[in-house]
């Protein structure tokens, strides 16, 4: 699987703007950009979200964020999440403003438990099992 073959097929059910960023992962800019950001650990994404009712996919609008609590995947506020940030990790964002943003977090715990000497971990918030 590749992302053209994939991008081709399953594109045409989007919306417009999804539908032309998909269509963008082909251009050779977009490919050498994605390289780049490869060198950093970093890759590109697609901001969206779904239609409660249908499933559809939906662009995400520019005042909500993606939110992974747990294992479960909400959309919030931007505001609201940017206010916490000892709470949420950013994990993904876009470019608003004149600015780029966070459009996706991940709530994290950090372990402020070891000795002095050490750094705070960070982990994802996992829900408790049994």
């Amino acid at each position: 699987m590749t992302t053209a073959t994939v991008s081709r097929t399953t594109a045409q059910g989007l919306p417009p703007g999804l539908r032309s960023a998909q269509a963008a992962v082909q251009l050779p800019e977009v490919q050498e950009m994605l390289r780049r950001l490869s060198d950093h650990g970093l890759g590109i994404f697609m901001p969206h979200m779904h239609d409660e009712r249908t499933g559809d996919f939906l662009s995400l609008p520019d005042d909500v964020t993606q939110v992974e609590a747990g294992l479960e995947v909400s959309f919030q506020p931007a505001a609201e999440i940017a206010s916490q940030t000892d709470r949420f990790l950013p994990v993904a964002w876009v470019w608003r403003d004149g600015m780029s943003r966070p459009s996706a977090v991940c709530e994290m715990v950090r372990n402020e438990d070891g000795p002095d000497d050490e750094e705070t971990s960070v982990k994802h918030k996992h829900p408790t099992r049994n």
